[in-house]
């Protein structure tokens, strides 16, 4: 059975390389594109009351097999492999290879190397960006865009605690299908952390609780660790200690801190039990 959501195909078309493997009407290679904007909507429809499945940030790859007359374009991203539809002008053709990365829970794009100046794009933690040559306190993009250097880092330097990285989300609305510190679901919380500690991470919750670390044992349940990740149906946490977590919720519409006990029990009673531990090491 493909899932839908990481598999570019539907009964008109589908990727060239699924030809014998799932049926369509037709195959098509697709083209690479790179997502330009600081933050661009990936939804479920092409337009722009469509759910929100997920985002896609500055600086990813994106492949697009189709494009419809309303300016949208259906494909896939190369990162996580979500499949959906993305705002053609948010697409260009690939530019320079990314040699840095936002580290910054966001950061402003400016015109020149002025702060006074009015920025041109606000970027999320984890966009990728190719600097050509640093100006006093600001890194100068191939597009011409003067970053502050100090909320850049390499494009290989990674994060040792992702815990951490989460804990700096804490007030951060809650936004179904959102991954930055502009609005973040639970699972996009989980990714964006990890991803910036050099591990790779499905998008949605349940894919995490296939794909991440292991089960815990019913003893091992007893004595939860930094980073081990909680999920329900629907939901995931991250461990803090022995008694907190961090999740992105809409009980709180928020990223919070939350005795792990009461938000257990909370969610239970509103008829989700949990149904898994992982742990990632």
């Amino acid at each position: 059975m493909h899932d839908p959501r990481l598999t570019p195909a539907r009964p008109d078309l589908a990727a060239s390389n699924l030809q014998g493997t799932i049926d369509a009407a037709r195959f098509v290679a697709g083209e690479q594109f790179e997502v330009m904007d600081g933050i661009a909507p990936m939804r479920h429809e092409p337009f722009s009351g469509a759910a929100l499945d997920t985002q896609a940030l500055k600086g990813e790859r994106f492949t697009v097999y189709d494009r419809n007359d309303d300016g949208w374009a259906w494909g896939q991203l190369s990162g996580d492999g979500y499949v959906g539809w993305l705002p053609d002008l948010a697409l260009y053709r690939p530019g320079p290879a990314a040699t840095h990365k936002v580290t910054a829970l966001r950061t402003f794009a400016f015109p020149g190397p002025s702060i006074k100046l009015p920025p041109v794009d606000t970027l999320p933690m984890g966009a990728r960006i190719a600097v050509v040559k640093f100006h006093e306190s600001f890194a100068v993009t191939s597009e011409g865009h003067c970053i502050p250097k100090s909320h850049l880092a390499e494009i290989d330097a990674m994060e040792t605690d992702f815990v951490a990285v989460a804990e700096r989300f804490v007030g951060t609305p809650y936004l179904w299908g959102g991954k930055s510190s502009l609005g973040i679901d639970c699972s996009g919380l989980v990714q964006v952390a990890l991803t910036a500690s050099g591990t790779g991470c499905p998008r949605d919750s349940d894919m995490q609780a296939a794909g991440l670390g292991r089960a815990l044992l019913d003893e091992e349940m007893k004595t939860l660790r930094r980073g081990d990740l909680i999920f329900w149906k629907g939901h995931v946490a991250i461990v803090r200690d022995a008694a907190t977590i961090v999740h992105a919720n809409a009980h709180h519409m928020a990223t919070q801190i939350e005795n792990t006990q009461d938000a257990i029990a909370r969610i239970a009673s509103a008829g989700s039990p949990v149904t898994s531990v992982r742990r990632l090491a």
